[in-house]
């Protein structure tokens, strides 16, 4: 009868086989730990790298619409750079919306009336539009101790500034005003850089419909002339308007017809609005600006710049 025995060169083998297999198993575990750290290294910079690429796109595409020369139907405003960068850039006028400041200096009933239409046409009842405008007003004004009939007294936790609008934005503290201004776009139509009177030239439909005489069917009529077969403003086949007259005579409006509009209209508005999208890749970056552009003046003053 055979008597079995332990074999310590055999246990120690063993011992060492787990141990080099434990090693080889943590060792592979760290480099792949490693390798997906530099991966993840690398994607996030070259995330980087293409949002600064898009950024640079887009402030190049805004530099080239800052030359005097360029106009908004330039084809420079559009680059391809490479299969993955781009710009496209766009200029419109800003005098095309409508100036708030402008409108609700001096309370005068007619200017009014164009943001009370306006707000109409929102579809904004008559009762919810006499407060707005009312709180507008007494935001605007100086402080004289009185308040419009519409407008909400001040309070702890109402205080008018009194004093201009300087941001568009601001009508979101006016008492009245939340509604409106929570929904997208709402802002589209309003500026506080223009020269006041609103540019004919670059209106949209809703501002355009808001002036005194103005309807559907003459505007849509309009529209179509101004914007040219591809129906998009600031483009090669726009109506070539060289002033206020051929306006009129597109509007279809007699002389006498025109006038009450004299006051409230203009033509080619110096300031203008440059918005300029970035691509590079995935990325993209806006650049919004808004200028003016003075006569015999090269370099054009500018009076906003942010990133969107």
């Amino acid at each position: 009868m055979s008597i079995l025995t332990e074999n310590p060169k055999f246990d120690c083998r063993g011992a060492a086989l787990m141990l080099a297999l434990w090693a080889l198993f943590l060792l592979s575990a760290m480099l792949i730990s490693w390798t997906l750290d530099i991966d993840s290294r690398l994607t996030l910079s070259g995330n980087a790298n293409r949002v600064l690429e898009a950024e640079a796109m887009a402030c190049s595409g805004a530099e080239v619409a800052l030359h005097p020369n360029v106009k908004p139907d330039s084809p420079n405003l559009r680059r391809q750079i490479n299969k993955w960068e781009n710009y496209n850039a766009r200029i419109t006028g800003e005098g095309g919306r409508l100036n708030l400041n402008w409108l609700l200096a001096d309370e005068d009933p007619t200017h009014l009336g164009i943001l009370h239409k306006y707000l109409e046409n929102k579809g904004i009842d008559l009762n919810e539009r006499n407060r707005m405008m009312d709180s507008l007003l007494d935001w605007v004004q100086p402080d004289t101790g009185l308040h419009h009939l519409n407008a909400p007294p001040e309070s702890d936790d109402y205080h008018p500034s009194h004093a201009l609008l300087t941001r568009i934005d601001e009508l979101k503290q006016v008492a009245g005003w939340a509604e409106f201004t929570s929904a997208p776009g709402w802002d589209d139509d309003f500026t506080l850089n223009s020269t006041g009177p609103i540019d004919l030239a670059w209106a949209s439909r809703d501002v355009l419909l808001a002036l005194p005489g103005m309807t559907e069917d003459l505007v849509d009529r309009f529209l179509l002339v101004r914007r040219g077969p591809d129906g998009i403003d600031g483009t090669a086949d726009d109506a070539p308007f060289k002033n206020l007259e051929d306006v009129r005579a597109a509007l279809g409006f007699s002389p006498e017809q025109f006038q009450q509009l004299a006051e409230l209209v203009g033509f080619k508005d110096p300031v203008l609005r440059i918005v300029s999208v970035g691509k590079s890749g995935e990325a993209m970056r806006i650049v919004q600006m808004v200028i003016r552009r003075a006569n015999n003046v090269n370099v054009p003053q500018l009076i906003t710049w942010k990133e969107l």
